[in-house]
């Protein structure tokens, strides 16, 4: 081989290691936009899953928080309807308690009468017990004092004027009482 060939041979052998060169630079650089895509690709996938779970909790508490209002919305009409029917219950026990001369007649309203409590017990209506009961000012309306004597002790009810009613564990009408002193 002559120096000239010799020469040549190196300059391609030459050649050829700068162009590995690169491509190993090339493939860095690429493996390390590959990577700083990946990272970047990670971050977005940490934010959107972020972003998902606040929404997921916001709509739960949205939804726990309108079945909470739509019971009390129904409470609400249920305890106005109750309250809007007490007089017409406290005119049928009125009713009944008036002297009759038909015993069909009073029977039928008796029955009547009994329907209607039965109806206000299925809704959770009770009658708040007082005659005898100690003054609670939480479901008591004292509108009279009495005198304390054998039958009832100091600061209980002796005498009731209308009745109070609750529908489950809320007041719809307080219980108008006289009180012992």
């Amino acid at each position: 081989m002559s120096d000239e060939q010799r020469e040549a041979m190196l300059d391609e052998d030459e050649f050829d290691e700068d162009e590995d060169f690169a491509d190993v630079e090339e493939a860095e650089e690429t493996a390390e936009e590959e990577e700083d895509a990946g990272d970047a690709l990670a971050a977005e996938l940490a934010e959107q899953k972020e972003q998902y779970l606040r929404l997921f909790a916001e709509f739960d508490n949205f939804r726990k928080r309108t079945a909470k209002e739509k019971l009390e919305t129904y409470g609400d009409a249920t305890a106005k309807t109750v309250e809007q029917l007490l007089p017409v219950v406290d005119n049928f026990e009125r009713a009944i308690d008036a002297p009759c001369t038909d015993a069909q007649y009073k029977e039928g309203m008796e029955m009547i009468f009994s329907q209607l409590k039965a109806t206000l017990e299925k809704l959770g209506v009770t009658e708040i017990e007082a005659l005898g009961a100690e003054f609670d000012p939480n479901i008591h309306q004292a509108i009279k004092q009495a005198e304390a004597d054998e039958e009832f002790a100091e600061n209980t009810v002796c005498e009731v004027f209308q009745k109070g009613y609750k529908l489950k564990e809320r007041l719809i009408r307080p219980a108008m009482v006289a009180v012992a002193n």
